[in-house]
């Protein structure tokens, strides 16, 4: 009996060291919000979030910390993010009492069109090496964003990322798993080893990981501006080693790019204005999700349960048929954004859902039309000033194509682009920029900044949003429960490169939901996955302008770091 005494004890003590029931909020909540007045930053990095706070207490605008912080995770999240990529903006203006939107990304090659793909019976655009590489808008888009709310020079924004970059920093232990699993497809691009397995093989958890090539990349960009990297040497040398390699991406392309200030679109959500970027990014989707489910009481169905979980999948399904047939390049197509947001165009829609059945498929839209891995960071400092920055290079470690000597991987960006009906939206065209995954938010309440947020990871990023938005405004949740409550994310919808969803694709379950939760899902017929690892990376920064404090959340699925001061 004293043994089984003991045993029990012993027990009781182990599950109590394992885990403490919190005093406050949520039960899956895995830390408090963060509270702070002059400045905050959220971030998928710590040494980056640093960065950025180390930027804001110099005196530094919002936008300074971001510029700041986004290097550094280039630096120290290659896998994810990086200069040879693409950069979204929301930026909420203090003194103009403004939100500005801003769309980065880089075009397709002049000299690539879809002739080529179909020549080669090709009908997609693969993920590594040469041909789905894109002109890198990242650079250009610090440079365009630090002149309109910069304050602090570049050259002091890059320097914390060139001295780790020179100095080296420990590998954090989710994105040391993100490569570990992800560099095979990719090892043998020319100069990936070089870069990223000097040493044979890819750096483990809480090895110290030096990139002097990038450093130097840092540096050349900082003394040179933006035209160092389109104009000059880099350039030049991302011409001689893509003609190298049978790419397409060329000097000219280079020098040719632009960004391009855009109107964040908005719908209202029972009172709350939810921000999102036009296309040729994905932000609609959200913004449709959003309005097909305010036609639903979804507070009284409660977080979790079978009902709310069945109307948001067949939401997001309705939501990315219309994703797969309209959102494209608008330079290059007429896309009826007001209808695709209209209320009279969500009741049509929700009248397709069964509440009692998971539908297979789903048509998109009958509308007139004329012919992603991530990283997100946000910052808010002491003026008021609030950035929403999300900025890729794609799929993990993207093309595998490294240029010679400058330590950033290409994006692989044009693997989106649809290279089987030269009439689709979406159908690759010289100088076109691809359907794009990263997307950026933001809310307001009456005209005034509520929340910056984001949430990385590809074809979830709308449903993902949706649910953060759902968490806060249905389920009265903090910013920190919101992001850390268990996601959805549906996969197998068609898709803006041809592919088709069949049989109603699979509703992917983070673990936290209630079993029963899943046997009444069942019975309406989703089919039910278990995946781990792709429901996203949250940040958050909130204002309450009554007291003037910050709120910042980073949740528990990747290393992140929400800091203010």
């Amino acid at each position: 009996m004293k043994k089984l005494v003991f045993l029990a004890s012993l027990l009781f003590f182990t599950f109590s060291s394992i885990a403490q029931d919190r005093l406050t909020g949520e039960t899956f909540t895995t830390r408090s919000e963060i509270l702070a007045r002059k400045g905050m930053a959220a971030t998928s990095q710590p040494l980056a979030t640093q960065a950025a706070l180390d930027i804001l207490k110099k005196g530094g605008s919002a936008m300074d910390a971001a510029i700041a912080a986004n290097a550094v995770l280039g630096l120290v999240e290659p896998a994810s993010c990086g200069i040879g990529g693409d950069i979204f903006a929301i930026v909420w203006d203090a003194k103009e009492g403004k939100l500005y939107g801003f769309n980065g990304s880089g075009r397709a090659p002049q000299s690539l069109n879809i002739d080529y793909f179909m020549e080669q019976g090709m009908k997609y655009v693969p993920f590594t090496g040469p041909l789905p590489v894109t002109v890198p808008g990242c650079v250009d888009g610090w440079f365009a964003l630090h002149e309109k709310f910069g304050k602090l020079p570049m050259k002091e924004l890059l320097q914390p990322a060139i001295q780790y970059g020179r100095e080296g920093f420990p590998v954090s232990e989710v994105i040391a798993y993100e490569m570990v699993s992800n560099y095979e497809y990719v090892q043998d691009q020319p100069g990936f080893k070089k870069t990223y397995m000097p040493e044979g093989y890819i750096p483990r958890k809480g090895e110290v990981f030096k990139n002097p090539d990038l450093a130097n990349t840092y540096d050349k960009i900082a003394k040179g501006g933006r035209d160092a990297f389109y104009k000059g040497d880099i350039a030049k040398t991302i011409d001689s080693y893509m003609k190298a390699h049978g790419g397409f991406l060329s000097y000219e392309d280079m020098a040719g790019h632009t960004s391009n200030w855009v109107e964040p679109l908005s719908i209202n959500y029972r009172g709350y204005d939810i921000w999102e970027l036009p296309p040729n990014g994905q932000g609609t989707a959200a913004l449709q999700i959003l309005n097909i489910l305010e036609g639903y009481d979804i507070a009284s169905m409660g977080f979790g349960s079978a009902e709310y979980l069945h109307v948001l999948t067949e939401a997001k399904k309705l939501a990315y048929e219309d994703r797969a047939k309209f959102y494209a390049d608008p330079a290059f197509n007429k896309i009826p954004i007001s209808d695709l947001l209209s209320d009279g165009y969500a009741s049509e829609r929700r009248k397709l859902i069964d509440m009692s059945k998971a539908a297979d498929t789903y048509p998109a839209g009958d509308l007139e039309i004329e012919t992603g891995n991530t990283t997100y960071l946000t910052v808010a400092d002491k003026d008021g000033n609030m950035v929403s920055l999300i900025q890729s290079i794609y799929s993990e470690f993207a093309s595998g194509m490294v240029p010679d000597g400058l330590g950033f991987v290409l994006q692989n960006r044009g693997q989106m682009f649809n290279v089987q009906d030269r009439n689709h939206a979406n159908a690759l065209q010289p100088g076109k920029r691809p359907f794009h995954t990263i997307i950026p938010a933001f809310i307001t309440k009456d005209g005034k900044p509520h929340t910056s947020f984001g949430l990385m990871g590809g074809a979830v990023q709308p449903q993902g949003h949706a649910q953060i938005v759902v968490n806060i405004v249905d389920f009265g949740m903090n910013l920190q429960e919101a992001g850390d409550a268990p996601r959805m994310r549906h996969s197998g919808s068609s898709q803006p490169t041809g592919s088709v969803m069949t049989n109603g694709g699979t509703l992917n379950l983070e673990s936290g939901f209630d079993y029963k939760t899943v046997r009444e899902l069942r019975k309406k017929g989703h089919r039910i996955g278990t995946r781990v690892g792709i429901y996203g990376g949250y940040q958050a920064i909130g204002v309450d302008l009554e007291n003037r404090v910050y709120t910042g959340a980073s949740e528990s699925r990747k290393d992140g770091q929400a800091a203010g001061y």
